[in-house]
């Protein structure tokens, strides 16, 4: 049986993202374009062959092209993947709309991103079908770690589109390898919320590792938070089970635990008595789950969820709530009996 044809990638944006998962594409032998939001950025990363700013120590392999040309890479495209903050999207696929126009050759249009946008509440799917009518959009997440992605350690993630066509299999073909195995999920809703979701308590466990609380606390906290992301994931109109698995609770996992995440280290700092102001200014990088506290507490206020976890995070980050101060209103809620599952009995 032959090997199927390569795939043509365009991975636009070139943090520490971005750039691991066109390595990682690189590797797998397709054909891959890394285009930087910088021209600048883009010349630095052809010559020095390596990401100094976000992903030190990681060679770009010499089959990976590296341009600022965004309209010249996706005219060859057939698969584009945007690693991005969530309130840029919108102005990149503004860029990509005029160019979509003179191609039949793409097929896919995949988010990185997690969280959504500020305002409209929209899922980074929902911003790109906006902007882009008619392309099959889609989102690829998971737990996943750039550096690891990068030096081809195990991981694993789910790609889910708006329409599941013949041609995503062969996107999830081309993606896997022996380092990263990707599974496909009809749930596009729950696989976006549940990426947004998990950052917002990632914080909320990097507040209980900054206040020092211990593990009891955190693993409490997690456990509820699942069961809030499941409650609030399907009021948005998720399927309970995606929260389970490698968008929910697997990334959930990882972003509440691991030392490079961002979220949980942003947590930890305001925890240990740091002002948000003060660590947010001068950042490089965007800390995700701050934005969408704001979106998702928004959302949720909207349509009448019930989030307490999420709505104490939210206090802290925007109206100076003392962390000590949520921990005992959530300490001090109304008691209740915990349901073991969300799944209805057969």
């Amino acid at each position: 049986m032959s090997e199927p044809r390569a795939l043509n990638f365009v991975v636009i944006g070139a943090g520490a993202w971005g750039t691991a998962m066109a390595v990682h594409l690189a590797r797998r032998g397709q054909h891959t374009a890394l285009v930087p939001r910088r021209a600048e950025h883009a010349a630095q990363l052809a010559a020095a062959r390596e990401n100094r700013d976000y992903l030190p120590g990681v060679r770009l392999p010499d089959g990976l092209l590296v341009t600022s040309d965004l309209p010249a890479a996706l005219l060859e495209a057939d698969v584009a993947l945007i690693a991005c903050p969530s309130q840029a999207l919108r102005t990149w696929c503004e860029q990509m709309r005029a160019v979509l126009h003179d191609t039949s050759r793409f097929q896919l249009f995949l988010s990185l991103v997690k969280g959504l946008e500020i305002g409209t509440h929209l899922r980074p799917s929902e911003v790109m079908s906006q902007v882009l009518p008619g392309l099959n959009c889609g989102t690829l997440t998971g737990p996943t770690n750039a550096g690891e992605v990068a030096r081809g350690l195990p991981a694993a993630m789910v790609m889910a589109a708006q329409r599941a066509d013949e041609f995503v299999p062969k996107v999830q073909v081309a993606m896997s390898g022996s380092t990263l195995r990707i599974y496909t999920s009809d749930d596009l809703a729950g696989a976006e919320y549940g990426a947004s979701l998990k950052n917002i308590y990632a914080i909320a466990a990097g507040l209980c590792d900054g206040q020092k609380l211990g593990d009891n606390a955190k693993a409490a906290l997690l456990t509820r938070a699942v069961t809030e992301m499941v409650r609030v994931g399907t009021a948005l109109g998720a399927k309970a089970e995606t929260f389970y698995g490698l968008s929910g609770f697997g990334d959930l996992v990882a972003t509440s635990h691991g030392a490079w995440s961002r979220n949980r280290e942003f947590g930890e700092q305001v925890g240990a008595g740091k002002s948000v102001g003060e660590l947010l200014a001068g950042r490089k990088t965007v800390v995700e789950g701050h934005r969408s506290t704001a979106a998702l507490h928004g959302l949720c206020r909207e349509r009448g969820i019930t989030a307490p976890i999420l709505a104490e995070v939210h206090a802290i980050l925007y109206e100076n709530k003392k962390p000590a101060d949520a921990l005992h209103a959530l300490m001090t809620r109304e008691l209740k009996r915990e349901t073991a599952s969300p799944f209805p009995k057969k």
